[in-house]
This record gives C-alpha cells, sequence and structure tokens, in this order.
C-alpha cells in the first residue's frame, strides 16, 4: 500500500491539524460556544440553538468528538456532550507557542 501526504508529517502535526480543521465550520464554533455558555453537558437542545436541521448538528457533532474536542455519554435515549479538555488543551498548547514567539520576537521581517 502506498504511502498517504499525511505520513510525511509527525503524528502531532497530523493531530493538531484535524483539532483545528474540525473548529474550520461556524456552526461547530457556535457549539462549542454553547457548551461554554451553560457549563454542562447538555442533550438535545442544540438543535434549539442552531439554524439547522437535527441531522446536519448531528453530523458537527460527530466532527467534534470525532476529532477529540467534545466527548459524550448516553444517557437514556439521548447523547449528552461536553468539551473535552484534552483535545483544546493540545490547541491552546499549539497557540501558546505562537503566541510566545509573536511576543518575544522585536523585530519584523516583512
Amino acid at each position: 500500500m502506498g504511502t498517504t501526504k499525511t505520513d510525511f508529517y509527525t503524528d502531532r502535526q497530523n493531530e493538531l491539524a484535524i483539532l483545528i480543521k474540525a473548529l474550520g465550520h461556524p456552526a461547530r464554533i457556535a457549539i462549542i460556544q454553547h457548551l461554554l455558555k451553560v457549563d454542562s453537558c447538555i442533550c438535545g437542545d442544540l438543535v434549539n440553538e442552531l439554524p439547522l436541521a437535527q441531522p446536519t448538528v448531528s453530523q458537527h457533532l460527530k466532527e467534534l468528538k470525532n476529532a477529540g474536542l467534545i466527548k459524550g455519554s448516553v444517557e437514556g435515549n439521548a447523547i449528552c456532550y461536553c468539551l473535552d479538555e484534552n483535545g483544546f488543551e493540545k490547541v491552546k498548547s499549539f497557540f501558546q507557542n505562537i503566541n510566545d514567539f509573536i511576543e518575544k520576537k522585536k523585530t519584523s521581517c516583512c
């Protein structure tokens, strides 16, 4: 079997790309903002918060969960979601390194 382009990058680079790609849709940003606002696990009220059909919301939740940015647990007939701290810690670390570099840099290169 041939190699894929992702084989040329480290596991960390590939993992970060998946995490950040999952954040690349406004509906997913809205989902995360709602989870931050309610500060608890939510089950079915996301469909009421977004201007999207239930299957579309479910697909966005699946993408966020597969990326490791949210986690879900089954409670009765519903799946309740909350933020996955581990995924966001990785994103935070990546952007913190960039921020630290920018703050230390005293000269402009361009």
